[in-house]
């Protein structure tokens, strides 16, 4: 059957001279791999702009419940960028962003919750003209909500350090090596209590911002089996620095 949806792009690989295959989380299926016929061809009627990673489309497909990779066959942008394409910082945050999402999420169903955040996320980092060096890391962890492993409770001087194995504040540091200090025990709850058009407000420098990006990887490594490395990481931080 033929369905509308709105939809988030992930990845395209080459599939014949002509075709491409998308991944797509979309709104109304979840995660969704698309054939797009000949879409590399001179006479195509999609643009090959719409199919960069981030995009926002809305699209007209083929679906099957039973079968993950079914045919594209209308493709047209929900959300036009302004300035993330363009803007070399802003591009290396969308980057890192959209591979956490393509490492996490890979469920074929319908999260709408989910889906919304995604969206409305690429689409602030578009156009806010705040400071964005904090955004990957709110994402991250407001992310953490629809995977399940959300921290728990708010930093007090009563309990200071952040159980990264647990998830929990603690009064004590833990009898492992997986838990912040203060300062970033801090900073975590900080985020966690903040918006995404308020975390530009919390200050830290670059360095504690690029520290708190692996601690908060770790966080993501003891809590999702075979989490994968994160190779935009690496870009982000030069990017970033």
């Amino acid at each position: 059957m033929l369905i509308k949806t709105k939809g988030i792009i992930f990845h395209s690989k080459k599939y014949s001279e002509t075709s491409l295959i998308v991944d797509v989380y979309t709104q109304e299926k979840g995660f969704r791999s698309y054939i797009i016929s000949g879409v590399r061809s001179k006479k195509s009627k999609i643009s090959a702009a719409l199919l960069q990673i981030m995009s926002l489309v809305e699209m007209v497909v083929y679906h099957r419940d039973d079968k993950n990779l079914t045919r594209l066959k209308e493709l047209r942008p929900a959300y036009v960028y302004q300035s993330l394409p363009f803007d070399v910082r802003k591009s290396a945050v969308g980057q890192f962003m959209i591979e956490i999402v393509r490492k996490t999420i890979r469920e074929s169903e319908e999260n709408r919750d989910l889906f919304d955040f995604l969206f409305q996320s690429f689409q602030f980092l578009d156009s806010t003209q705040e400071s964005f060096g904090n955004i990957h890391l709110f994402f991250m962890l407001k992310l953490t909500e629809f995977l399940g492993f959300m921290p728990d409770g708010v930093f007090t001087k009563e309990v200071p350090f952040f159980d990264l194995k647990e998830g929990i504040f603690l009064s004590e540091s833990p009898n492992h090596p997986y838990y912040l200090e203060e300062e970033f025990s801090e900073l975590i709850s900080l985020l966690l209590e903040s918006s995404m058009d308020q975390c530009h407000q919390i200050k830290m420098n670059r360095q504690k911002r690029h520290a708190l990006v692996s601690y908060i990887l770790d966080y993501y490594k003891l809590h999702l089996d075979n989490f994968p490395k994160i190779y935009s990481h690496a870009i982000l931080k030069e990017v970033l620095g």
